[in-house]
């Protein structure tokens, strides 16, 4: 094979989460060699080093969900797998963009009723508003009311269970007072025999 074969795949992680969390970034390394095997027909896989740091980037415990990887088939016969870079696509945005505008601006100075703003200028203003609110209070409207409320007459509440003497009601069956029956001292265990 004198031709180098390239392909691009985006591998999905996501089993990698049924794994328990201290062996997930192992387990997503594997499973790239895995797909690796299966996708270029090689057993030999070679992972650069750029692909094992980014699925350990976040730590042991949350590899990436899925990985954007182009894997080459060397003379040697070994599979190196590494990290895709979108080269193409990403100058095609940038030349997209519109252009940054940068523009100052500037204050109008051709006006000539404009007033350049001071804490002096602000104080001046500041009294000469206040006069004239005091000069013209608003009147005071009643406000109409919806329902006119009548005052209400105060009635004794009777307090909460008032010691009253309970009457007591006749039962429907008059019981005959039970005699007591003297209590047996502990019972004495005796096996118990199903009939």
């Amino acid at each position: 094979m004198s031709q180098e074969l390239e392909r691009v795949y985006t591998i999905p992680l996501g089993k990698v989460l049924l794994s328990q969390s201290q062996h997930r970034a192992v387990r997503a390394i594997n499973m790239i060699r895995e797909f690796a095997r299966k996708h270029m027909k090689t057993q030999e896989i070679k992972i650069d080093e750029e692909v094992a740091h980014l699925i350990w980037s976040k730590g042991v415990r949350s590899p990436p969900r899925k990985i954007r990887v182009k894997m080459t088939k060397t003379d040697d016969g070994y599979i190196l797998v590494t990290n895709y870079e979108d080269d193409v696509e990403s100058d095609e945005k940038d030349s997209k963009k519109s252009p940054e505008i940068k523009q100052k601006v500037e204050p109008q100075t051709d006006d000539p009723d404009a007033i350049e703003v001071t804490e002096e200028t602000l104080k001046e203003v500041a009294p000469k508003e206040v006069a004239p609110k005091e000069v013209a209070p608003k009147e005071e409207k009643p406000k109409p009311k919806a329902k006119e409320s009548k005052p209400k007459e105060e009635k004794p509440k009777p307090k909460a269970k008032e010691s009253k003497p309970k009457e007591e009601k006749p039962k429907a069956k008059e019981s005959k007072p039970k005699e007591e029956k003297p209590k047996p001292k502990a019972k004495e265990s005796k096996p118990k025999s199903k009939e």
